[in-house]
């Protein structure tokens, strides 16, 4: 692995000539825990990736593969889905507080502009989606 890359291993489900379908489990640092039969706080998630096939790469459906990302997508992707609203959640918390005097009314107006950010994501996650790319080591 290099220093650059965040990798996952998967299982490919399935393969078309657009695109394959890789299972990853996404799981939390606790899933390795030796207790977490007892705790309960362990979660493991299985998510689903879609990489566009290579036509050289001689993968089979059931394969055990390594799906790889740069580190600055990654970073990438906090910033889009964490640090920005923040900001933005605070931005409008503190800018409002001179329009509303009721702090309901100003923490209400902060969440719906973070609810306007979280849209206009949605409508560019196509574009997002071409940007943010994982490929198959």
């Amino acid at each position: 692995m290099k220093k650059n890359e965040i990798t996952h291993k998967g299982k490919i489900t399935e393969i078309t000539p657009d695109f394959t379908t890789v299972e990853i489990i996404a799981s939390s640092a606790c899933s390795s825990c030796h207790a977490k039969g007892l705790c309960g706080m362990s979660e493991e998630q299985e998510k689903i990736i879609m990489l566009p096939t290579d036509p050289y790469a001689t993968h089979q459906v059931g394969d055990e593969v390594e799906i790889c990302t740069k580190m600055t997508m990654g970073l990438k992707a906090v910033w889009i889905s964490y640090v920005i609203p923040l900001a933005v959640l605070m931005i409008l918390i503190l800018s409002l507080s001179g329009i509303f005097e009721n702090e309901a009314l100003r923490g209400l107006a902060a969440i719906a502009g973070v609810g306007v950010y979280y849209f206009i994501i949605w409508i560019f996650r196509d574009r997002l989606k071409n940007e943010f790319t994982f490929y198959i080591k």
